[in-house]
């Protein structure tokens, strides 16, 4: 075994059980947090883990607990085209997203008092203590896009404090997620794992700069599933690295079938208001082949 296979093979695991118990308490106490409030008494809330965490594809250095507060009292929704929406029916209940903020924050500073930060545009921030992982804790309401087939599909509305809001589809990334890990004999979020991994070390070592975990699953969910079937993760990390290099050559390509999705499968990767680019994408591949010390 090469100690490039040796490192990466190492680089494979999931967080140590040490960093998980901390990370369940911490998803346990801000359920706690929820359900212990007077004001959401009878109130339809559904409090879940998303993003790396629940997908299990998180590593130590970013080892938060990401965690959604999703009021029912009302549904939020969006039409592909005109028409496609059976009602036209404006939500006017006391549950505003204004109002779930404001109980959401009173839930979170009584249950950790002094360590809630409020200060983010989107999300309250939990600071982590030594039995606790830091948390960012998110409301948002349930969604439906509903398409011009007459179908719909369901996510969660965000709301930003300026008013602005987004869609997301946290169990859509999670079922996707768990559908190529099987297709690929639980290679895929080794690898997820991996490239993680990569991306951490090259900041700790100051050659490259920081890339969102989030951009980075996106990335290798993005890669054949023939890729994770290869014999060794020397092979396999080199062939990831190769197609999000050579498939983020050039512009987004105007056939909506060849442009790369999230995880979820409902947004694409590259649009105008996403943090990242094309060329984001293959300055990893290339800084990451470089670090890892593959041959041209």
């Amino acid at each position: 075994m090469t100690a490039l296979e040796d490192k990466l093979r190492g680089w494979t695991g999931p967080s140590s059980p040490t960093e998980q118990d901390k990370q369940e308490r911490t998803e346990r106490m801000i359920r706690e947090a929820v359900k212990e409030h007077p004001a959401f008494e009878g109130v339809d809330l559904d409090v879940y883990a998303k993003g790396s965490y629940a997908n299990n594809t998180n590593v130590k250095a970013d080892s938060d607990v990401d965690i959604a507060v999703q009021c029912g009292e009302c549904v939020y929704w969006d039409e592909a085209t005109k028409g496609s929406h059976p009602s036209s029916s404006a939500y006017e209940g006391i549950w505003t997203p204004t109002k779930l903020r404001s109980e959401l924050e009173a839930a979170l500073k009584k249950k950790f008092p002094g360590q809630v930060d409020s200060s983010g545009s989107t999300a309250f921030r939990i600071h982590s203590s030594t039995a606790r992982v830091d948390a960012d804790v998110v409301p948002c309401f349930d969604y439906r896009y509903y398409l011009s087939s007459g179908s719909h599909r369901d996510g969660a509305k965000v709301f930003k404090k300026d008013g602005k809001s987004l869609a997301n589809y946290p169990a859509q990334q999670l079922a996707n997620g768990r559908a190529k890990n099987t297709r690929t004999n639980q290679f895929y979020k080794k690898a997820v794992r991996i490239m993680k991994r990569v991306e951490n070390a090259m900041v700790a070592d100051g050659v490259h700069r920081e890339v969102p975990s989030f951009f980075v699953e996106c990335l290798v969910y993005n890669c054949p599933d023939s890729i994770f079937l290869e014999s060794t993760w020397t092979k396999t990390v080199r062939g990831v690295i190769v197609h999000i290099w050579n498939g983020l050559e050039g512009s987004e390509p105007t056939e909506e079938s060849e442009r790369w999705l999230e995880v979820s499968e409902c947004k694409y990767l590259f649009h105008s208001a996403q943090a990242w680019s094309r060329q984001d994408g293959r300055d990893f591949a290339k800084a990451a082949w470089n670090y890892l010390g593959y041959a041209s």
